[in-house]
């Protein structure tokens, strides 16, 4: 007969304030119906939760697009990652961009690195949204694969105010948008046609999702990927564009994949927009911007 013995080793004292299973925010959901939890500030411990996932070495990449005028974007995006997003973790930077000479040096810590990777530039902002998907997947599938664990795909016209860090990892991540997460559902901008393969139909859906802020396990965010360009390639043939591009198709598939935890909107508020009460900081927010001058078209 053979016996396994199992050593479980780690620290031998983690200081933290006990869990109440009593207590806990009432204002807000902290967990879906199919049981992800939802999470606000206050809902986790952020050093008992680095404490668990510092051990494991893990690498996190994040995916940000520059091209045309947005390139103006990238230096302080990338400034205020460096002081917000997974301090202390090893992150690598994934940088799109048509100005490959204007991306800025910006100092890093440790353990974290940054790579160009020229794109051509377009003439119709939705082209550029409609080929993030297809250059995921194929960065996924020719240079993430056996080195990186996490990845986060962001939107470059952003900021970093506060912490993102442990509390955000799970197997598929979506983020709530700030601009519908009070309305019910027939009020979200889904794509609503039929021949449409983004298409949820009226009564349906859970939340309206960010497209400028997903991520999770580097094999999930790969399916997520690759089916979306699908989907959107089986629509273009049709001559179809979804009402919002990719962040239409993102929504279908969280519909249909249920991400295994939802960010709320303090990770991806809207700078214009007055603070709610439920929000009790902002960890990462769309800058203020006039579209007319930035956008190749409007």
């Amino acid at each position: 007969m053979c016996v396994y013995y199992i050593y479980i080793s780690g620290r031998q004292s983690l200081q933290y304030k006990q869990p109440s299973i009593l207590q806990g925010r009432t204002d807000v959901m902290t967990v879906t119906p199919w049981l992800a939890p939802v999470v606000w500030e206050t809902t986790f411990d952020p050093l008992l939760l680095d404490s668990i996932y510092k051990p494991q070495g893990i690498t996190i990449a994040i995916t940000v697009f520059a091209v045309g005028k947005y390139i103006r974007f990238l230096q302080d995006f990338l400034e205020t990652a460096e002081q917000h997003f997974f301090v202390g973790f090893k992150v690598h930077y994934y940088v799109f961009t048509d100005q490959t000479d204007q991306v800025p040096k910006v100092n890093m810590a440790d353990g974290r690195q940054l790579a160009v990777h020229p794109v051509p530039s377009s003439k119709r902002w939705q082209e550029i949204s409609a080929r993030r998907m297809e250059l995921i997947q194929t960065l996924i599938e020719v240079e993430l694969r056996d080195h990186v664990d996490y990845i986060f795909c962001l939107d470059v016209d952003s900021k970093f105010h506060g912490r993102w860090g442990t509390e955000s990892l799970g197997r598929l991540v979506a983020v709530v948008h700030p601009g519908y997460y009070t309305n019910q559902r027939n009020g979200f901008p889904y794509e609503r046609r039929p021949e449409s393969s983004a298409y949820i139909p009226a009564d349906e859906g859970d939340f309206y999702y960010c497209g400028g802020a997903y991520g999770g396990l580097l094999h999930d965010v790969h399916n997520l990927t690759k089916t979306c360009r699908f989907n959107f390639e089986l629509d273009a043939k049709q001559g179809i564009e979804a009402a919002w591009q990719e962040e239409s198709h993102l929504n279908r598939y969280m519909w249909i994949n249920k991400p295994s935890k939802v960010l709320s909107p303090e990770y991806l508020w809207q700078d214009f927009k007055a603070i709610t009460p439920e929000v009790r900081i902002i960890r990462f927010s769309g800058v203020i911007k006039n579209y007319a001058e930035i956008r190749p078209n409007v």
